[in-house]
């Protein structure tokens, strides 16, 4: 969950000035917001969501102690590839999350062959992704969904119409699929470079290596 922190300052001489810090985990925010509260200068402190809500130190402490043995800080990476040639499709997905303390990363292909297209592809590599989330029963939660499908991302986040008859279809699953778990997307386009995970697990889905694995990373991704 990420967070940012708005609080007033005031001097000894009793001066104030409002600040805003940038956006980071909300056990960072957590950290600095007991530090600014034990200097006494930091009033009116109020933490923003990336969904705009307000959150008291008190009542956000509350909440990281209520999720913090069900997975969150979850990220998806999701790739898909279409072979032309078997008409057959690559999905991959990497989810990085956090559970119980330890940083975690959740690794899944698959092949199918109902498939047309590399959009299909992709847009099923992440509706794959969203499948393991149910299955880890998160809900109720802000997830980074980052992929190097610019259609799929700007499709999703509104910025590029959805045109096509199948496409619009799998928009319509990814969609629901979030209203269904209640989780706010926060979509993120990146480089193929910093994709290379997702893109690997659909290569090897292509390959028929089917990979499913879940291990303890030393830091999130």
């Amino acid at each position: 969950m990420k967070v940012r922190i708005e609080f007033t300052y005031k001097t000894p001489k009793g001066t104030n000035a409002t600040f805003s810090s940038e956006e980071m985990n909300a056990g960072k925010g957590i950290l600095l917001a007991e530090d600014l509260e034990r200097t006494e200068r930091g009033k009116n402190l109020t933490f923003i969501d990336s969904m705009e809500n307000s959150w008291t130190l008190k009542e956000l402490k509350e909440f990281m102690k209520e999720i913090e043995t069900e997975p969150h800080n979850i990220t998806i990476y999701f790739d898909g590839g279409f072979d032309l040639d078997t008409r057959k499709s690559g999905l991959g997905c990497a989810i990085y999350y956090e559970q119980n303390g330890k940083s975690l990363r959740l690794r899944r292909n698959a092949l199918v062959q109902e498939l047309n297209t590399n959009n299909e592809a992709e847009y099923a590599a992440l509706h794959l992704g969203l499948r393991e989330l149910e299955h880890m029963q998160v809900h109720d939660l802000p997830v980074r969904l980052v992929g190097d499908s610019q259609v799929v991302i700007n499709q999703l986040n509104g910025e590029w119409p959805c045109l096509e008859e199948e496409l619009s279809k799998w928009a319509d699953r990814i969609e629901a699929k979030l209203s269904q778990l209640r989780i706010q997307p926060e979509y993120e386009l990146v480089s193929r470079k910093k994709n290379r995970e997702a893109d690997r697990l659909a290569t090897q889905a292509l390959k028929e290596i089917e990979i499913t694995s879940t291990i303890e990373t030393a830091s999130d991704k």
